[in-house]
């Protein structure tokens, strides 16, 4: 098949230097190279957090930038092959396919142990040059990337979820939860939200949502969380003590990206206890560590994208295990770039906003 040579794409020059092309080239197709028609992408908030120029990806006085200008922003998106390089096999022109965000090396020491998601070159979809992401007409997979089918029939407003739920996923089996723990999470944005409708089929003895949106609260509610309690109308602290005899959660999970919610972590798990940390912030956060070794004793751990998850993921909403009602609630043209990222930032209550082609 013949495609043709330029593409609609939006394009990231700088911080805030975001431009819509629309004679952008259409991706080569290598020899071990796959080339999709993208049929949607979703915004995520990690897309915001660059465009507004967070210090996690453009570096600073200590750290270089991450991120490789000019790119095509996007991670969570799927679409249809159009082309196959020449040694490719297993796959078909016309299936619908997505990926795992990172773009593994294969060869370092993290991709030889089965660790891949940890990759020390780090490449990823959406955020460096070589490897352009989701916010454009056509995207290239390359030989290495983690390939996924995605059923015929699969809504595309459930597929849009395949990528965030599986990051959610990744963080609650980072959490270990057993049916006698009492778990907090901080956050029910999409990534949330997928947490808790995954954390539910863990049977804790309680799963406890906080988030400052009382609309987020009841699709937390409706996701399965037990309880629910807004931080800005209540001590959420003292709540999770009166609930646990004093003690606190047994597992905190954090995915609100906002200082606060560390904190409020920190004081409310109990000794012993197990705090998940998931989120992207905008700057460093600051806290007391004493609280975390000589204080609690606490097991202190990171989740980092979705290995391993996408199978599950992409079954499990497809038979309606993992809910996703209402999760993808505006769909824009990507000529409505700028609409569509002020929305993504919640301003309207939105969860999930998302580009289709």
């Amino acid at each position: 098949m013949e495609l043709p040579k330029t593409m609609k794409a939006l394009v990231a020059y700088g911080k805030g230097d975001y431009r819509l092309e629309t004679e952008f080239p259409v991706p080569e197709c290598g020899d071990d190279d796959i080339i999709i028609k993208t049929e949607a992408c979703g915004i995520c908030a990690g897309d915001l957090k660059c465009m507004h120029g967070a210090e996690r990806f453009w570096g600073n006085e200590k750290d270089p930038s991450w991120v490789q200008p000019p790119f095509i922003p996007g991670h969570e998106f799927l679409g249809y092959i159009v082309k196959l390089g020449k040694n490719v096999k297993g796959y078909q022109i016309g299936e619908r396919i997505t990926a795992d965000q990172i773009v593994p090396c294969g060869e370092c020491k993290f991709c030889k142990s089965g660790r891949y998601w940890m990759c020390e070159p780090h490449a990823t979809f959406g955020f460096q040059k070589n490897n352009n992401g989701g916010m454009a007409e056509y995207v290239k997979y390359s030989k290495t990337a983690v390939l996924h089918r995605v059923p015929e029939d699969m809504p595309v407003i459930d597929a849009l979820l395949i990528e965030p739920y599986s990051c959610s996923k990744h963080c609650i089996d980072r959490a270990q939860i057993h049916n006698d723990d009492v778990v907090v999470i901080s956050g029910a944005g999409t990534l949330g939200l997928g947490m808790i409708t995954y954390a539910k089929m863990q049977n804790p003895e309680k799963l406890i949502v906080l988030d400052m949106q009382d609309g987020r609260l009841k699709k937390a509610k409706e996701f399965g969380a037990d309880m629910i309690f807004n931080p800005g109308k209540c001590d959420v602290v003292k709540e999770i003590k009166n609930i646990t005899e004093g003690y606190g959660c047994d597992i905190y999970v954090e995915a609100t990206g906002h200082p606060s919610s560390v904190k409020q972590g920190l004081d409310m798990i109990r000794k012993l206890g197990r705090f998940v940390e998931f989120s992207v912030f905008g700057s460093e956060t600051t806290v007391d560590w004493s609280v975390i070794g000589d204080g609690k004793e606490l097991d202190l751990l990171g989740s980092h994208l979705s290995p391993y998850c996408f199978p599950f993921v992409i079954e499990h909403i497809y038979k309606g295990d993992l809910k996703t009602d209402g999760v993808v609630s505006s769909i824009y043209g990507l000529d409505e770039w700028k609409e569509a990222f002020e929305k993504a930032t919640g301003m309207d209550g939105d969860l999930k906003v998302a580009f289709k082609f």
